[in-house]
């Protein structure tokens, strides 16, 4: 019998290697990218791939007489949130900075979707002592299945100021500009120059003028995306991109003089940044013990929290092997914690380094598997053979919560779509007609289920922070595999 479990044992190992090793990372790398043209708001340029889309919010900012046009649509809505936007900008930025050299041919066009963000956050950062926050009424476009090209829900312009100021949005915008910056320094210096040049600027103003944009626009951006760690995380994560670009040394004193603030464990997202300040500052640090502390022994932390043997583990896994932390739309954690895992054990493999958590000890090459897990997971190598990548692989969620999606585009249907004349649309039990490539889901329930149904939002409505951190994740394996 025991002889029985092991060849069981073997089998299945194999069966699961097999499956991983098929996976196309190089496809799953191109359509991670090219998602974000779905997700475009604006005048479409004339290299536009997914050509189902067209120009849509065309007269944003009119309200307050500025040009808002550009940006990205966060989800399955056409609300501009700038908070994840920007969020969304820094981790395609800090893809490229760590795994550009691994992208080939989709650097290019990872650029244009880091650039399409920041091209949007210069407007947004143009008129002095102001800072656009968001654009659109959630409340008003939330009743309207409505696709982004037909939109008649109000398109109101949500700003932060001194006197009512939004430091976690100001300083994530910020924290975008400067990753950018080094993003496009190779390519693009005088681009480069600028957006580093507005980053100083855009941090200073949400160092200067601090405050919650709970409370200055809360109306608009709570209950979506309210803030709930504060605004301090946001201003370190500024700060610490800002060293990184240009190494002055009041950014890093900043940081230095305020980490009280900032804690150990797998606290990574849109709305907390601790987790990731900690990695990114474990660089520079690593191999210097007068700062190493805290960064290095809290990315440690973060290490210990979230490898799946350690008796520190504060996450849970799916029994098909799914990293899970409370929360919505569950991928934003397992795509955000496998790139933190992935960077961390390229500096820990630079700097010689092994991470300890009690009796398991954790070298580059684990932080690496348990990645390769999660992406293979989301690829295809789960208990339902389903892709979570729409467009990828033979199965994948066919019903995704995305109006552009879901409603005919102008091409098939060019008749403009009212309001509630999408509602049939989405209560149909077809599949959607637009095949939003590339998108990553919610992604299954914590025993492995997944429903493929368009009222289940937290499964099934993909985001720009789900994808981003995947794009440079996927870089990585497409050359390690």
């Amino acid at each position: 019998m025991g002889a029985l479990r092991t060849v069981l044992l073997v089998l299945t190992g194999l069966v699961m290697a097999t499956a991983a090793a098929s996976h196309n990372y190089g496809e799953a790398l191109m359509k991670s990218i090219l998602f974000f043209e779905g997700q475009r708001s604006g005048r479409l340029p004339s290299t536009q791939r997914m050509t189902w889309r067209k120009n849509s919010a065309l007269r944003d900012g009119l309200d307050v007489h500025r040009d808002m046009v550009g940006g990205y649509y966060d989800a399955g809505d056409n609300v501009k949130f700038h908070f994840p936007m920007a969020f969304t900008t820094t981790m395609l930025a800090w893809s490229v900075v760590e795994f550009g050299n691994l992208m080939d041919s989709e650097l290019q066009h990872a650029l244009e979707a880091v650039r399409w963000g920041t091209d949007y956050f210069l407007k947004a950062t143009r008129a002095p002592g102001v800072v656009v926050a968001q654009v659109g009424d959630p409340n008003g476009d939330h009743n309207c299945w409505q696709r982004p090209e037909d939109m008649g829900t109000p398109r109101t312009t949500y700003s932060v100021d001194k006197q009512n100021p939004g430091s976690e949005v100001t300083a994530e915008i910020a924290a975008a500009l400067a990753a950018s910056s080094i993003a496009f320094k190779s390519t693009d210096a005088n681009y480069s120059q600028l957006l580093l040049s507005k980053a100083m600027q855009v941090f200073h103003f949400a160092n200067t003028y601090r405050g919650s944009y709970n409370d200055s626009i809360g109306q608009a951006a709570c209950p979506f995306y309210c803030s709930s760690s504060g605004y301090m995380d946001e201003l370190l994560w500024a700060a610490a991109w800002l060293y990184k670009a240009t190494k002055v040394s009041k950014y890093w004193n900043f940081v230095k003089e305020n980490v009280h603030y900032i804690s150990g464990g797998v606290e990574f997202g849109w709305d907390s940044k601790h987790a990731g300040i900690n990695v990114l500052f474990s660089q520079w640090v690593m191999s210097d013990p007068n700062n190493a502390s805290p960064f290095v022994p809290s990315a440690d932390s973060f290490v210990c929290t979230t490898l799946p043997d350690s008796p520190d583990k504060a996450v849970s896994y799916s029994p098909g092997g799914l990293l899970f932390k409370i929360g919505g739309s569950n991928m934003q954690h397992v795509t955000t914690l496998s790139f933190l895992l992935v960077v961390y054990a390229h500096y820990m493999k630079a700097g010689n380094k092994v991470v300890n958590c009690g009796n398991v000890v954790a070298d580059p090459s684990k932080l690496i598997n348990v990645a390769r897990t999660q992406v293979d997971y989301i690829l295809g190598s789960n208990p339902l053979g389903m892709s979570y990548m729409v467009g990828y692989g033979q199965k994948f969620p066919q019903k995704i919560h995305h109006r552009g999606s879901v409603l005919p585009s102008i091409v098939q249907h060019p008749q403009h779509i009212q309001c509630h004349d999408g509602d049939n649309y989405f209560t149909t039990s077809n599949p959607n007609p637009n095949i939003l490539t590339g998108a990553v889901v919610g992604g299954p329930a914590q025993d492995d289920s997944f429903k493929d149904s368009r009222y289940d939002v937290a499964q099934s409505e993909p985001t720009t922070y789900i994808n981003a951190p995947f794009v440079g994740v996927l870089a990585y394996f497409n050359k390690a595999s």
